[in-house]
């Protein structure tokens, strides 16, 4: 998976990344809805021990443009997971309350405790795209917050998070074809909202803003992974693959028992 990873310093330029690229897995549709559901076992797997030791967090964060296919990846990805120690946390326009506090005050408050995966479907970086886009404050304000969210991720590193950043990467034509099927199709007309089209114009400036976003805060404590996200198996089969291997990695082991088995009899 490191094909998709945007090391430190990276400068992006996501014309130089393909979204319909499937080098990493080869193979047709069905093989890969194949390969998805070994993953979801062993994420299944991997995700109560984490539970049980009580020891790492984790937080998974979805960012991409409008119909990327955040819901999507959470629902195929976590496919049978026990949602005991999984939390989705989504950020929406902030409330009266939110605004009297600084922007990260609502974040922080969601991120993960220990043996927690939390996944934040959008996140802090609305505040560095949805505000940039949108003038919703100054240059001199947003453009501040690079460094926050840098520091803001560091400090939760340094406590023992493990963060995993993905920007789910579709172009232009797929937007279209999506938004296109929520129309045709009455099952998904609640999915469909006008002003889209309106946030579909500024396509432009909503890619300068992520170029910008993943170039600066692209970490070696938070990296950020571009996902080819033209298709959605493949998009799922490189989340997946990503979330497993850096579980795996963590070494966990189930917690010893303060008694001994063998003692015990169960009349």
């Amino acid at each position: 998976m490191d094909r998709y990873r945007a090391g430190p310093g990276t400068r992006m330029d996501l014309s130089q990344w393909d979204p319909n690229d499937k080098s990493a897995f080869p193979v047709k549709k069905k093989e890969g809805r194949k390969q998805l559901l070994e993953l979801n076992q062993r994420l299944e797997a991997l995700q109560e021990l984490l539970y049980a030791e009580h020891k790492h967090k984790v937080l998974i964060v979805l960012q991409g443009m409008d119909t990327a296919g955040k819901d999507g990846t959470i629902r195929h990805v976590f496919e049978g997971v026990n949602p005991q120690g999984v939390r989705v946390a989504g950020f929406k326009k902030p409330t009266p309350q939110e605004l009297d506090h600084d922007y990260l005050w609502r974040v922080h408050k969601q991120t993960p405790g220990r043996g927690e995966i939390v996944i934040f479907n959008r996140s802090h970086y609305e505040d560095v795209l949805v505000v940039r886009v949108h003038s919703l404050a100054p240059q001199e304000v947003w453009s501040r917050r690079y460094e926050h969210i840098n520091a803001f991720e560091r400090l939760l590193a340094d406590e023992g998070t493990t963060i995993l950043k993905f920007f789910l990467h579709i172009n232009l034509d797929e937007q279209r074809e999506r938004l296109q099927a929520r129309l045709d199709e009455p099952a998904k007309h609640w999915k469909f909202n006008p002003a889209d089209l309106e946030e579909r114009k500024l396509w432009p400036e909503y890619t300068a803003a992520y170029e910008d976003a993943l170039s600066k805060t692209s970490t070696e404590w938070a990296p950020w992974t571009v996902v080819p996200a033209n298709r959605k198996w493949y998009r799922n089969l490189v989340v997946g693959t990503v979330i497993v291997e850096t579980l795996e990695a963590l070494n966990m082991r189930h917690p010893e028992p303060d008694f001994d088995p063998a003692d015990i009899r169960i009349e």
